[in-house]
């Protein structure tokens, strides 16, 4: 098998870290790992296969001979570096939301629409989509291939890892704090996240929703290539280190009963049913968190329609919700297309 020169971009931050940790866990062809990341990072060394790799400042000649990119360093830097990078030979997987609604750029979950990878070629980029989606539509896409969903209605539960290591941080100072009878210090969020829970991600549009709500809405009809599937979503912040939670609620254009959802899910790519509730056995964001795995649980028809159905979906948010999703890409995208 090739192996392939591959840079993080991003390489400190949450996800970048946990690429790094992936591509070795899953033994990706690598030659040559590069490190990019902001000039406050140079002079550190991340471990990668038993050695030291230096962090290297991004600049705009990183790219000489880097034939796969995996970004995940913010949006501003996607917009600006990937189109960089895709005309000097690399194909970008960029984990920011940059590219995700652009029409001739793919945005792929592997479980669901592996095909749209080979429209990279468009321009030399694809878009991994928002962690929240991504678990939602890896536990939806058999049951739209089944009977069709015609409206999803789904609130989140999001883990403080998906703002980036600085929210961690301030999630164990605030509770210490609170725990000593201190006052915890409030600035990643606009309020205290310890013991609270704010349903306010991203910033709020003119419609009332908040940029990451509509991320799902518009995301979810492009990579279940479905526009017509009507979406509404809530998102909210809570007290977890890692792993979002998620309520979701379907309506099915035909009747699909519970056990046929559980039959269904218990073998498709990606997914666990945890589904005993009479042994207290449901997914916890606990037992997703450092697992691939999305965790589907809690299924159960909606008495209030006549074709619907509640579940309850739990993923680790930095691996599948990021960068797992990303370097499932990668795999892919060698297998098939390089």
């Amino acid at each position: 098998m090739k192996n392939y020169n591959v840079a993080v971009v991003g390489a400190t931050g949450a996800v970048g870290n946990e690429m790094i940790r992936i591509l070795e866990e899953r033994n990706f062809p690598v030659e040559k790992l590069t490190l990019l990341a902001s000039e406050r990072s140079i002079g550190k060394e991340l471990s990668f296969r038993g050695r030291s790799v230096p962090v290297e400042m991004l600049t705009e000649s990183s790219f000489a001979g880097i034939e796969i990119g995996l970004f995940s360093a913010g949006g501003s830097l996607s917009e600006k570096f990937a189109p960089i990078a895709a005309r000097a030979g690399c194909v970008v997987i960029d984990n920011t939301n940059a590219f995700r609604m652009t029409p001739e750029i793919p945005l792929v979950v592997p479980e669901v629409n592996p095909e749209a990878i080979a429209l990279y070629k468009n321009r030399g980029i694809i878009a991994n989509p928002n962690c929240s989606t991504i678990q939602m539509v890896v536990a939806l896409k058999p049951i739209h291939d089944a009977v069709r969903i015609k409206r999803i209605v789904v609130s989140t539960y999001q883990a403080v890892s998906g703002t980036g290591k600085k929210a961690i941080e301030e999630l164990s100072l605030q509770t210490q704090a609170l725990m000593n009878c201190k006052e915890p210090v409030v600035k990643v969020y606009p309020h205290r996240i310890a013991f609270n829970c704010l349903p306010h991600i991203d910033v709020f549009l003119d419609n009332g929703y908040t940029k990451e709500e509509m991320k799902m809405v518009n995301e979810t009809k492009k990579i279940l290539n479905d526009p017509s599937i009507a979406v509404t979503a809530t998102t909210v912040r809570v007290p977890v280190f890692y792993a979002h939670s998620e309520s979701v609620n379907i309506e099915t254009e035909k009747k699909i009963t519970p056990d046929e959802v559980r039959s269904l899910l218990s073998t498709a790519p990606g997914v666990r049913v945890v589904d005993n509730p009479q042994w207290n056995q449901y997914p916890l964001a606990i037992d997703a968190a450092g697992h691939d795995e999305t965790l589907v649980g809690r299924i159960r028809e909606d008495e209030s329609i006549p074709n619907g159905i509640n579940m309850w979906v739990v993923a680790d948010n930095i691996r599948k919700g990021a960068a797992l999703n990303a370097i499932q890409i990668a795999e892919i995208l060698i297998r098939k297309y390089l």
